[in-house]
């Protein structure tokens, strides 16, 4: 596919664990990439929106189906780069560590730190590519990050400004006394699908921002004696139906 032959794509978007098709999308079509990484989570689908030109991927696929171990992290930022994309909002689903981030708080992070292992983390990780020493200080780009904070203040939409995002192997949850050593470690948030995505998307020069979904209390964190699943998709959806919301504000 030439990507030249494509209409401009203003944002793409990565839906995670309850968005698994963009709503509110007109004129949709899609687009199956052959990447030198394999195969991405799906199929693109690009489509008009608040009168820009979007990109959405189902970071699990659209069943659900991909465990976050089990995500090609680099084919789908290669396939979004590849038709064009060069700003991508990852929509994160995770659980609250600080107090103040709640079930369905909706949070724009600042940091994180990796706990996942065995994950290719790096386009470089092929033989004869050229090692990227990539300066990673602020995962997340800046203005991206200040984009989304205005356009959730305009959209009336409340968002905690920064945070630190500890991303696990998954695709279990946490023991308390991991998340008890993730609160020492300073992390205000926990996910599965963090990284390596960010690290890819700054190999690629892709300005990257994450919107985080709070499902849950992290173990240890809420006064639920056991998490519960069913309460989890609960407050994914009532989190996730203000993504739309906010992202119109931002592209409007």
């Amino acid at each position: 596919m030439d990507p030249s032959t494509l209409s401009p794509i203003d944002l793409a978007v990565i839906g995670g664990s309850g968005l698994y098709r963009f709503p509110g999308l007109e004129n949709a079509s899609r687009r199956a990439l052959d990447t030198p990484y394999g195969p991405a989570s799906g199929e693109v689908v690009l489509g008009d929106f608040a009168g820009r030109r979007l990109a959405f991927l189902a970071r699990h696929g659209e069943g659900h189906t991909l465990a976050p171990h089990r995500v090609n992290y680099r084919a789908n930022l290669w396939a979004l780069h590849a038709l064009g994309a060069r700003r991508v909002i990852g929509i994160n689903a995770v659980g609250g560590i600080r107090a103040d981030m709640g079930p369905r708080t909706l949070v724009v992070p600042d940091q994180l730190i990796d706990y996942t292992h065995g994950r290719i983390t790096s386009f470089c990780d092929v033989e004869g590519a050229e090692v990227k020493h990539i300066d990673f200080s602020e995962p997340y780009t800046a203005g991206l990050r200040r984009e989304l904070l205005a356009a959730a203040a305009k959209a009336g939409i409340a968002v905690i400004d920064g945070g630190c995002y500890g991303a696990t192997q998954g695709p279990r949850l946490e023991t308390r006394a991991e998340i008890a050593r993730m609160k020492r470690d300073g992390c205000d948030l926990v996910g599965m699908t963090g990284m390596p995505e960010a690290a890819l998307a700054r190999e690629l020069e892709l300005e990257y921002a994450c919107l985080a979904l709070v499902a849950n209390f992290a173990a240890g964190c809420g006064d639920e004696a056991e998490i519960s699943i069913e309460e989890i998709f609960a407050h994914l959806a009532a989190a996730t139906a203000q993504v739309p919301i906010l992202l119109r504000a931002m592209l409007s």
